[in-house]
């Protein structure tokens, strides 16, 4: 029996980087970002590499879906942006899924959004999306889905994981712990416009202290309006 596994992130998150964790698994295959073309066509956001990422993967909802669906094996990791799953696109699907969610601090998250992408919105964060993804998913199950703080797993990879393992149902694997550095044939077309510090990983760091400058206005209220809703995901992370 297969074992789906749908990780919700938003952008800026480690989510590239658990990507390569579960797939070094020797029993796991991995999906990067299969809403992407399907959320690029239905916006008509102007996105690097769009004209790729549209030609790379199905337009529509219901075309990933079937083709996620035939993906066998005993694991399968779709690593999934919140915001991606835009009005109108079904979720009856995501409930033959193990889901979990990766949460970073919104300021943090529009921090490092910025250095790639000036132009930025609430929505493009992916923050209201996750926390209805996740009330949606507990009210399903009566209980609340795992949610994995970033900063939690950089601190005690091992300890992270295994807990992550434990509550999706699935042994723990060293595996998972480091992973050659370079670009996976499985990685997102748009893998040269946003992967070049996991490319460079081998494994997971923990990042150093220091500093952050204060956010700009028009990105400081952004985060405020993100904060209630990660304050409500972080409640339910779990731990090591």
């Amino acid at each position: 029996m297969t074992l789906r596994i749908a990780m919700w992130s938003g952008p800026r998150n480690i989510s590239t980087a658990m990507m390569r964790s579960f797939e070094n698994r020797a029993d796991c295959q991995v999906v990067d970002e299969p809403f992407y073309a399907a959320y690029l066509a239905q916006t008509g956001l102007d996105h690097p590499m769009r004209e790729a990422v549209l030609a790379s993967q199905p337009q529509t909802w219901a075309e990933v879906v079937a083709a996620l669906d035939t993906l066998d094996g005993p694991v399968i990791y779709e690593k999934h942006m919140a915001h991606h799953m835009l009005p109108g696109f079904g979720l009856d699907w995501a409930a033959s899924r193990a889901n979990a969610f990766l949460i970073r601090d919104p300021a943090e998250v529009l921090a490092s959004y910025t250095v790639k992408r000036a132009e930025v919105t609430l929505e493009d964060i992916g923050i209201v999306q996750q926390r209805e993804l996740f009330d949606r998913e507990a009210d399903r199950l009566g209980r609340a889905p795992p949610v994995v703080r970033g900063a939690d797993v950089l601190a005690d990879p091992r300890g992270m994981l295994a807990a992550l393992c434990g509550v999706l149902g699935l042994s723990f694997d060293t595996a998972m712990l480091s992973w050659p550095a370079g670009r996976r044939n499985s990685d997102g077309v748009w893998a040269p416009a946003w992967y070049d510090a996991v490319e460079r990983s081998t494994g997971f760091e923990a990042q150093p202290q220091r500093e952050r400058a204060p956010l700009p206005d028009h990105l400081r209220r952004i985060a405020d309006q993100a904060r209630p809703h990660y304050e409500a995901l972080v409640a339910h992370r779990i731990c090591a």
